[in-house]
């Protein structure tokens, strides 16, 4: 299987995923959104990854409307599509859904508890119900029509939501971290690391097993 990958920043790359991409054998295909999206290569899967910007901030990043066009034509083109964090928004915008402001801030390991409609989704059978899993956002979504929401946590009710019983879901979480891409995260938006609830230091983040 051929997977493109849609990165935002040189920071915030697949991390874990690529020990995933290898051990399946996939062929992976990196590419930058914003230099890219007019001419994609072919590909079976679309990975969309994260970044600081907000999935609506068209006036500054002028590229995010075309991107988003370009993930709604891979849905209904019937593609595997998972997006992460920007990428979930991203997916979420693009299918009709709503991006806005988290009533506070999501930085650090917190725990994510999977929905019982998650639980009859095939993709999330292997899942566990309770899990920590990565955070860095303040924005949340309102998932497109039909599109259920998968997972919760404290600070955020909409934490992933999937369409075509997996085929194309949305994650709000980050479950590719490895310790590398962590520090780079960390090293790149300090000023996001605010002392307030929700929202850990690197130090504690870099410290969590």
């Amino acid at each position: 299987m051929r997977i493109l990958c849609l990165r935002h920043v040189p920071f915030e790359g697949l991390g874990a995923l690529i020990h995933w991409t290898r051990h399946k054998e996939h062929e992976l295909i990196e590419a930058y959104a914003s230099r890219e999206m007019l001419m994609p290569p072919a590909f079976d899967m679309l990975i969309v990854l994260g970044g600081p910007m907000g999935a609506n901030d068209d006036a500054q990043y002028p590229w995010l409307a075309a991107e988003r066009e370009f993930i709604a034509d891979t849905v209904e083109d019937g593609r595997l599509v998972l997006g992460i964090c920007l990428g979930a928004q991203l997916l979420a915008a693009a299918l009709g859904g709503r991006v806005f402001r988290n009533p506070e801030p999501e930085i650090g390991w917190y725990p994510v508890t999977l929905t019982d409609t998650a639980r009859r989704i095939h993709v999330f059978d292997d899942w566990p119900e309770t899990f920590t899993a990565g955070h860095w956002h303040g924005d949340t979504f309102e998932p497109p029509l039909n599109a259920p929401v998968i997972a919760l946590s404290q600070a955020c009710m909409r934490q992933g939501f999937a369409l075509d019983q997996g085929r194309v879901v949305g994650l709000q979480f980050h479950l590719e971290w490895t310790p590398n891409t962590l520090m780079r995260m960390v090293e790149a938006c300090p000023e996001d690391l605010l002392p307030v609830p929700h929202v850990q230091s690197g130090e504690q983040m870099s410290g969590h097993p």
